[in-house]
């Protein structure tokens, strides 16, 4: 049976701090196919734009600035999310024995696996189609629709995730809400300058009906992950080496104003 290393970060962070260790571990990655799963949270509500995203098109940052919201780009494509009270995954591998060398296969088994770990939740999540091509051609936030192989629960967004990949190299990192927040739709419309009718998200303790803390799901998350991919995990921490490269690469890119608000334009 493989094993897998597994973080699980004791504290939410800031957005920065957060993408600098995902790409410090997608880095770090040997070639001998190794497996990185990570869980984590963020210290204040961050909205993270894809990475070539129009930082103009996508997102308000004046009102970001008036209520308080970090701005970050991953590394990662895709669209804008605001992150807040919410479960981020990440993983990052160099094993094209489990995954493949495609992004689509990659990603739709780490989603199939997500599935499994919503299933003992006690929910019956399911994987989208296509969306339609006004949401893959446009500026609308992450969560108005599921992509192809994004995890839904009844028609709205329960986790939206996003891949870089590099030959056998990859990290997919996701979103998955935790907390009932009846604002969550208008706040991610307000700051993307969307339609709030073009939202749809629902939250974990909003599918329970009942609270959901961090703990509980990332462990179900674990299981699920650990099932359907049939490994064991090796639970792990940053190293001091670890912890200074990370600090490299946030002081760099993404605490950075120039990586945030240049590119894209």
């Amino acid at each position: 049976m493989k094993e897998w290393s597994l973080i699980i970060d004791p504290a939410p962070c800031a957005g920065s701090w957060n993408m600098a260790v995902d790409e410090h571990l997608f880095e770090s990655l040997g070639g001998g196919g190794e497996t990185v799963v990570r869980f984590y949270r963020w210290a204040r509500p961050t909205v993270s734009l894809g990475y070539s995203q129009s930082i103009d098109r996508a997102v308000d940052l004046e009102l970001c600035r008036k209520q308080g919201i970090d701005v970050v780009r991953r590394m990662t494509g895709g669209k804008l999310v605001l992150h807040d009270r919410e479960i981020t995954y990440s993983v990052c591998s160099t094993d094209a024995s489990i995954f493949s060398s495609t992004l689509a296969s990659s990603y739709r088994l780490i989603s199939e696996a997500l599935v499994l770990g919503l299933e003992k939740m006690g929910l019956a999540a399911a994987m989208a189609g296509p969306p339609p091509e006004s949401y893959r051609r446009g500026v609308m936030p992450c969560f108005s629709f599921p992509a192809r192989d994004e995890i839904e629960l009844d028609g709205r967004k329960v986790v939206g995730s996003a891949q870089k990949r590099i030959g056998n190299r990859f990290l997919q990192h996701g979103s998955i809400p935790l907390d009932a927040d009846p604002d969550r739709d208008r706040r991610i419309a307000s700051v993307s300058m969307a339609d709030p009718s073009n939202v749809r998200v629902i939250s974990l303790s909003d599918a329970l009906g009942r609270p959901v803390t961090f703990d509980w799901a990332v462990s179900r998350l674990v299981e699920g992950l650990a099932g359907h991919f049939q490994i064991r995990f090796n639970p792990s921490s940053l190293t001091q080496a670890d912890v200074e490269n990370t600090r490299r690469i946030e002081r760099e890119r993404y605490a950075n104003p120039d990586w945030t608000l240049a590119r894209g334009r």
